[in-house]
């Protein structure tokens, strides 16, 4: 039974049962309230990284549920137009108001999450998510089904908008690229399988069957579901301090956590959460990464209509076959993927270097994106045009527009968050709102567009509206310091100076008015400052604890994806922390893993170079019949196949 406590965890979702933690020594921070110490288990950062890897695949698999239904039922609208006996823009609906539930639900989930915690709104979420799915299943007329949707994408946008909080909350600024790299990419995989199953499932089955499979997949998720801990942070702090005041502790009988102090309410964190994205997106950097991604969202719920057009009106190709090339925009998002794992060991390596970087070190993805999407966007619309050209060449060019598309991704999402920092849910909650709102829109009008313009000619609309957006990037690199210093929102190292000093001076002034008996109040700051052992460290600041009395009064516990504390100075001090308490071990380690990893990954390089040389000997020595044929086919495979292994010696770099 104690195994089955550990693993389910308790409610207050630590990762050692609660009687085996001690709390002789509380921590109490620089304004004298509880919070985590160096090395306290109970800091969700602080978890092994096997159970920080789990629960992050848990919350990613939600995510891909949520995805994969959103596009799920592209794959056989003609069934439920000839059941329900409506038009093909009707039977759209469907996904449209799947996607308008994303719109209005993380208004909502997002605040909650951060007053009941992640755990409690998982559950519940989910749960309703799973039911109104049988709803979908079983509806016996259109307006069941789509009310249905539309319940189901709200209750399926809880995972969206909480995923990457819980990843926040798991993860260090360093550390979080690559599970955010994850996450990202499981976002676009989602929406691209679905329509393959759902069109083979219509040709076999019906409509419905679809719709089995979301439930059996939601099913065996829900089960996962129940096994992720609370992750929130001032939710763990509040059990914490719950259970010092019981066991009364000399001295810390009436200890608070910084949430307690700040005697936040549902109702404000609700009020900063429907108020502030609106004035956040008015802001230039906001507002600019807005259209940008709509634009691209709006694209990727487009391909799910562009595919079946290109690939079954065009080519002939039945429901099942013709989705299928959208398997290539998988592999595209992977691809995409690989690529920010390799940034992100460049960055590290770069911070370890003593680098400090700035929020537009994040854009040089962007550009990159920004250039390769109008090109790929021309290219998977004009040889998708013409029956002549092989069907491998759009979906060649559907790979890497699906590439740009996640790098574009990645790369605004990233550069919200280091740009408004504490501010950086409310601006990803703007975001995601007007770009889910253009992804709902896309089904109602891209047949009418492709049938008007063609293929080429609508896509060369995309492309050229792409082509017109890709500067953003170039210009925010160069001007986008200047324009953060004007913003309201987007702290600088300018306004937190010129905010020290002011805040310096006041509680200078207070101080000489304040009588000497009201002094004793902040009796816990200097047993504090004592305590702290890892802010002795010079040139590297504390660790990072989860609420400062400035965080607590600005974002009321709202705005957790990113702390004041997180930037990119904080990520060379964690690095440095990192090295002071690990020793020598920690440079032998990487000068090993470096000089190890290059030698392999070259000698990779080599056995593959020399194994295309005999596929290319093969072909000039078997030029005729299927025999060469056959071994050329077999020897590439191979070739291709033998790539992973270089990719493998080439990430014992990361290790």
């Amino acid at each position: 039974m104690d195994r089955v406590k550990r693993v389910l965890s308790r409610p207050n979702a630590k990762p050692y049962r609660t009687k085996h933690i001690k709390d002789e020594n509380p921590y109490i921070n620089e304004n004298g309230h509880l919070d985590f110490g160096p090395g306290d288990i109970e800091n969700p950062k602080n978890w092994s990284k096997g159970r920080r890897w789990y629960i992050t695949v848990v919350s990613v698999l939600l995510v891909v549920n949520a995805t994969f239904a959103s596009s799920s039922p592209s794959g056989c609208l003609t069934g439920i137009e000839e059941e329900f006996h409506v038009s093909a823009e009707a039977s759209a609906l469907v996904i449209t108001v799947f996607l308008l539930g994303y719109c209005f639900g993380p208004l909502f989930w997002a605040p909650l999450s951060e007053f009941f915690g992640r755990r409690w709104i998982f559950y519940i979420s989910f749960t309703l998510y799973l039911a109104f799915n049988f709803l979908c299943a079983f509806a016996n007329n259109f307006a069941a089904l789509l009310i249905g949707r539309f319940i189901t994408g709200t209750m399926a946008s809880s995972p969206l908008s909480n995923a990457p909080g819980v990843l926040a909350d798991i993860w260090g600024p360093v550390e979080r690229g690559n599970a955010m790299a994850l996450f990202s990419m499981m976002t676009f995989a989602g929406p691209a399988l679905g329509p393959v199953i759902s069109g083979f499932l219509e040709l076999k089955k019906d409509w419905r069957w679809n719709f089995y499979v979301i439930l059996w997949l939601a099913a065996a998720t829900e089960i996962l579901m129940f096994t992720i801990p609370e992750t929130l942070p001032s939710k763990l702090l509040l059990n914490k301090a719950k259970r010092i005041r019981a066991l009364k502790i000399p001295g810390f009988e009436d200890v608070k956590t910084p949430v307690e102090a700040s005697n936040r309410t549902l109702w404000k964190i609700f009020k900063i959460a429907l108020t502030r994205p609106w004035q956040i997106l008015i802001d230039p950097i906001s507002f600019a990464v807005a259209i940008y991604l709509s634009v691209v969202y709006a694209l990727l719920y487009m391909l799910f209509t562009i595919y079946p057009i290109i690939f079954q009106e065009k080519r002939g190709w039945n429901s099942g076959v013709g989705e299928l090339p959208l398997i290539g925009t998988i592999i595209g998002a992977i691809i995409g993927g690989i690529a920010i794992f390799i940034v992100s060991l460049r960055d590290r390596k770069k911070l370890e270097a003593g680098y400090v970087g700035v929020a537009e070190d994040r854009l040089p993805v962007a550009m990159v994106g920004g250039i390769i999407f109008p090109i790929t966007m021309f290219w998977f619309a004009w040889s998708g045009n013409y029956n002549s050209v092989h069907w491998i060449v759009p979906t060649i060019g559907g790979v890497f527009l699906a590439t740009s598309i996640l790098l574009i991704f990645v790369a605004y999402l990233n550069y919200l968050t280091d740009t408004y920092l504490m501010y950086a849910a409310s601006a990803v909650a703007a975001n995601t709102v007007c770009r889910s709102a253009a992804g709902a829109a896309a089904p109602l009008f891209t047949t009418y567009m492709f049938d008007a313009l063609g293929v080429g000619g609508g896509g060369s609309l995309i492309g050229g509206i792409a082509f017109l957006l890709a500067p953003i990037p170039f210009l925010f690199y160069k001007y986008g310091g200047a324009i953060r210093e004007r913003s309201k929102f987007a702290p600088t190292a300018t306004k937190h100076h010129s905010n020290e000093q002011a805040v310096g001076n006041q509680k200078g002034i207070e101080k000489t008015q304040s009588s000497p008996d009201k002094t004793t109040e902040n009796r816990g700051t200097d047993s504090s400052s004592s305590a702290s052992s890892i802010a002795s460290i010079p040139d590297a600041p504390r660790e990072d604890t989860y609420h400062q009395e400035g965080y607590i009064e600005e974002g009321m516990g709202y705005d957790r994806i990113a702390l004041p504390s997180d930037t990119r100075v904080h990520d060379a001090g964690q690095l440095a922390i990192y090295k002071r308490f690990h020793g020598y071990s920690f440079e032998r380690r990487l000068m090993y893993n470096e000089c190890h990893g290059i030698f392999s990954w070259s000698f990779s390089v080599m056995m593959n170079i020399k194994l295309l040389m005999k596929i290319l000997f093969f072909k000039m020595i078997l030029r005729r019949g299927r025999r060469s044929c056959s071994l050329y086919g077999w020897a590439a495979g191979i070739f291709i196949f033998s790539i992973p292994s270089s990719l493998k010696k080439y990430w014992s770099l990361i290790s």
